[in-house]
């Protein structure tokens, strides 16, 4: 039975009390989790937060990315190396909030270029640095899937087939892949084609619109992609990911200049869909 989240980055990127009612809203809604994502909020929040999921019954997920000065795939060894120190305090604070997923980008610097394509060189780096950090996850208890994004935010891995290259040089059966339905339908030809290809290494998924905005509204084939979903017969996480301008500097961060659609609607009319298209496809 699929479990159905939803990414709190609708409102904001801070860890705080203030996402408290959002997230009591999000449980009567229906929702079996949330996802948060880990950046720089008080260490204390953390834990703050993933109590008052436990009081209330929502499971969690979290997301999180490296930026230039944690890029793990950087030429520069001493960088790489803060990338791991990074990345396990992010493991710690999921470990903090009970998360059991940490998803995002985090296999390479989030928008950092080099100007050509990837190179084998890279692919090692961040398999070696995944590797390692699979070992720390998995004794936190936190799945680790990295995730495939479009070509403007990322050049390591675009599609399901670099992401399903780069995971077998990593080779850990806590690191799997996570699949995004925004930055499939720029880099892929066919989602249910690139869902079948991922399957054996899928192991957490997004829900989100051509534009970040209310699933569904857009032109995302979301019967394709429960279709394949359950011909892969996928059982974990569906998690919406939308994004608003709610969080300014967040906003700023990730190129959102305008909102997409207003929080509530996401949430309420994304988890009818999902619903929808669970009682639909699967058998």
């Amino acid at each position: 039975m699929n479990k159905i989240g939803f990414n709190v980055l609708a409102w904001s990127a801070e860890m705080s009390e203030e996402l408290l009612p959002v997230l009591d809203r999000l449980k009567k809604i229906g929702y079996d989790g949330a996802e948060f994502f880990i950046g720089g909020s008080p260490e204390e929040s953390f834990k703050l937060v993933g109590k008052h999921c436990a009081d209330i019954g929502l499971e969690v997920t979290a997301v999180t990315v490296m930026g230039p000065d944690h890029n793990p795939i950087s030429q520069d060894a001493k960088i790489r190396a803060a990338a791991g120190e990074q990345l396990k305090w992010v493991i710690d604070r999921a470990s903090d909030l009970n998360a059991q997923v940490l998803c995002g980008p985090y296999h390479s610097g989030f928008t950092v270029f080099a100007s050509r394509e990837p190179i084998e060189e890279e692919y090692n780096w961040s398999a070696e640095y995944l590797h390692a950090m699979g070992d720390y996850a998995q004794q936190a208890g936190v799945l680790l899937t990295p995730e495939a994004l479009n070509r403007f935010e990322c050049y390591l891995c675009n599609t399901m087939e670099q992401l399903s290259y780069l995971l077998k040089k990593v080779d850990h059966p806590n690191v799997q892949a996570m699949f995004d339905t925004h930055h499939a339908n720029i880099e892929e030809k066919s989602l249910s084609e690139s869902i079948k290809f991922i399957a054996p290494q899928l192991g957490h998924f997004h829900i989100s619109e051509n534009d970040r905005g209310t699933p569904g509204s857009g032109h995302v084939n979301f019967d394709e992609t429960f279709q394949a979903l359950a011909d892969i017969q996928y059982k974990g996480w569906l998690t919406i990911e939308g994004f608003t301008r709610n969080d300014p500097a967040f906003a700023n961060s990730i190129g959102v200049w305008r909102n997409f659609s207003e929080p509530w609607n996401m949430a309420e009319k994304g988890y009818e869909l999902i619903r929808e298209k669970l009682a639909k496809y699967t058998k």
